[in-house]
């Protein structure tokens, strides 16, 4: 049996706030097209004993990938820093970290208890302010101490930014391997900075969209067992599989619905395909679209009232809105090309979906009503975008055409545009799909 790894003992504490002198807030707008980062010093933990030294680094090493990984924050190199890490827990000299250009400062301390746990504290700075502006301690076995540097990661972000951080969560992805004529899948899980990359099946099977469940244990997909495809619920606590039916013909993009009881698929007989809803206690499907064309890709509203989907119904590969009950369908996709794979944000506010035109592949992002499409990026391939837990960054997967073949691999850029990376899976891979927030 699979151990579920992600448990974690409550915030145990906010530290005191010291006062200080009323002051600019300082604060990064995470929606600009042009962001100055913040410069952030990040110093090692102070570990009360041997047993927390380990931690001491490994935790703001960490801190400082999320953090530097945004494109909103400049992390200091420590080389630079004048004051040391022991004689920040009696006074932080805030002159000397203004004579370095820090705007925002991070400390903390690392002690093993009694009971063998470990207590990890941490505190942020606005440095020209010179007060503290939030602080807390968790406690938590030693193991899980890289969820513990990605919990204070989402702290730091939403304290400066305003926006929820994304940080302690996970990509499900298709991992490939082998040559392109012969293509090996497999589904992988990965934190969502590339560590505790594990995979969950042995790639007896083909398989293609994962997307998580909203508790972020289960997860579905599409599978082909005897080259017959069907939709399957992943236990990632029990590593236990179960199909959730058999149809009669072709099933795509299987999704869950935001409350986690139901999945929305497309369902292909007789060369057209519709969308199904199916209640996972009942097991029984209902069909939601009817027209004689291609409905595909849905997508639920984060209330789960309205499901975004692509259809061919007005002659031409589109994005369309309509209730989660089914009926009439709005088009909102009216600019040049062709669109595909729309993505509901967590937010409600945008719609990601991918473009392509002119022999390229976009990725980009629209309102619901069809309103304010912006391109953020193009390649090759472009596909599979999904979001990440705050609404304010995608995950998505390029294709290209490497000395050796086909080669696909995961990346992430933010809703400016301006931040794309790539993502630190194994190997190559596609199909990404990003949890919300750990539970």
């Amino acid at each position: 049996m699979m151990k579920k790894i992600f448990s974690l003992t409550i915030l145990i504490a906010f530290l005191g706030m010291a006062a200080a002198p009323a002051h600019a807030e300082l604060r990064v707008e995470v929606t600009k097209g042009n962001v100055n980062p913040i410069p952030i010093a990040i110093t090692n933990f102070v570990a009360q004993d041997a047993a927390g030294q380990e931690f001491s680094t490994s935790i703001p090493q960490v801190i400082s990938s999320d953090l530097g990984s945004t494109g909103l924050f400049k992390v200091m190199d420590p080389r630079s820093f004048i004051q040391d890490s022991v004689s920040m827990q009696t006074q932080i000299r805030f002159n000397e970290w203004k004579t370095i250009n820090a705007q925002a400062l991070v400390n903390g301390t690392i002690t093993r208890t009694q009971d063998g746990r470990t207590r990890v504290e941490f505190r942020l700075f606005d440095v020209f302010g010179q007060q503290q502006l939030t602080g807390m301690a968790y406690m938590t076995t030693p193991q899980n101490w890289r969820r513990i540097a990605h919990i204070i990661s989402d702290e730091i972000y939403k304290r400066l930014t305003g926006e929820g951080g994304y940080f302690d969560s996970r990509i499900v992805y298709v991992a490939e391997s082998g040559p392109p004529t012969k293509r090996i899948k497999r589904l992988a899980i990965m934190d969502q900075d590339g560590a505790n990359n594990r995979y969950l099946t042995d790639g007896n099977n083909l398989v293609l969209t994962p997307r998580f469940s909203p508790n972020t244990q289960t997860i579905t997909y599409l599978s082909f067992v005897g080259n017959k495809p069907r939709v399957y619920i992943y236990d990632l606590e029990t590593g236990r599989q179960q199909s959730v039916g058999e149809f009669g013909g072709m099933t795509f993009a299987p999704r869950f619905s935001p409350d986690g009881s139901k999945i929305i698929m497309s369902l292909s007989k007789g060369g057209t395909s519709d969308l199904y809803s199916m209640d996972l206690r009942s097991r029984a499907p209902v069909r939601l679209t009817t027209s004689p064309s291609i409905n595909t890709a849905p997508s639920y509203s984060p209330d789960g009232s309205r499901i975004a989907f692509e259809s061919d119904r007005g002659g031409t590969q589109q994005i369309y809105v309509m209730s989660a009950n089914g009926g009439d369908a709005q088009r909102i996709s009216f600019g040049e090309g062709r669109y595909a794979s729309p993505v509901w944000s967590p937010r409600g506010d945008l719609i990601a979906f991918v473009k392509m035109l002119r022999g390229q592949f976009y990725l980009g992002v629209i309102r619901p009503d069809g309103s304010g499409e912006r391109l953020l990026t193009q390649a090759f391939h472009v596909e599979g975008p999904t979001w990440a837990p705050n609404g304010r960054v995608l995950a998505f997967f390029k294709e290209s055409q490497g000395g050796s073949g086909r080669e696909s691999h995961l990346y992430s850029i933010d809703l400016t545009g301006q931040n794309e990376h790539l993502l630190k899976s194994s190997g190559n891979g596609s199909d990404p799909a990003w949890s919300p927030l750990n539970q």
